[in-house]
């Protein structure tokens, strides 16, 4: 099982940045990426960012250059930088980790992804 918790939502000013935080715990062992996703009111969810195994990153293109995913593997944290986002990012953003699918259909890694509670945040023009 894993387990993720998010935190640092809130309401951000124009010109602001917001940094979110997603605490990891539990057995990761069979994690292949770890990321986030974010539903705004009356929209599907749509993913973020995510780490991928070996490390690198990956954007949507609607967050490139705008966002940083990054992590801290001493803490199990990985976080979520937001430089001066618009109001069109306000949403529910969730932390989320995919296992690898050939050991999830083994019965050897649990769930095939787990997911945190989510945090809001509110963009202010």
């Amino acid at each position: 099982q894993v387990q993720l918790v998010e935190s640092g939502g809130g309401l951000a000013q124009a010109g602001d940045s917001l940094t979110l935080s997603c605490s990891v715990s539990g057995d990761t062992t069979c994690m292949t990426a770890i990321g986030w996703y974010r539903q705004a009111p009356g929209k599907q969810r749509e993913p973020v960012a995510a780490i991928v195994k070996g490390g690198n990153a990956e954007y949507v293109n609607a967050v490139k250059g705008r966002f940083t995913i990054s992590a801290d593997n001493a803490k199990n944290t990985i976080f979520l930088q937001m430089h001066s986002p618009k109001p069109a990012a306000a949403a529910v953003y969730s932390c989320t980790a995919n296992n690898e699918a050939s050991r999830v259909a083994q019965g050897l890694c649990g769930r095939p992804d787990y997911w945190g509670q989510g945090t809001q945040v509110t963009v202010s023009s």
